[in-house]
């Protein structure tokens, strides 16, 4: 099986929803995927912290850019990031990966995090995994 590696390590709801479509295209094609949520990426993951993701807009822009794209989203019949991330965990394909050491540097344990996330884990372990990956990008 082929598989993907993503580092998320941006809050921002563009990143997040990279992360879900070509997750979601990849079990599509049975393609295995690893997103490692690190830094702020890291509050995707925290409980209510997808559905609260904002666009990296301009701050005058930004909650009016982000209301209009969850709009499109949803008449164009996308579910909330929380619902999709969800669904992309339940299919065993895709694996949630919170960072150890930003969780710590946070001050965060894993009852903070969603329950989909897999495991928490330290960079070299996320390393290993991506390192046999057959493509790895960086969404930051």
């Amino acid at each position: 099986m082929k598989t993907m590696a993503f580092i998320v390590g941006s809050d921002k709801f563009e990143k997040l929803m990279m992360s879900i479509i070509l997750s979601r295209t990849g079990v599509a094609m049975d393609v295995e995927t690893h997103i490692f949520f690190t830094f702020w990426g890291l509050n995707l993951l925290r409980k209510g912290g997808a559905d609260k993701a904002k666009l990296n807009l301009p701050p005058i822009m930004r909650n009016l850019g982000t209301w209009m794209i969850k709009r499109k989203l949803k008449k164009a019949g996308y579910k909330k990031p929380s619902e999709m991330l969800s669904e992309l965990a339940k299919t065993g394909k895709v694996h949630l990966h919170a960072c150890s050491t930003t969780l710590e540097l946070f001050g965060l344990k894993k009852e903070d995090l969603i329950p989909e996330v897999e495991d928490i884990v330290g960079a070299a372990t996320f390393l290993d995994i991506a390192a046999d990956a057959d493509k790895v990008l960086v969404l930051a």
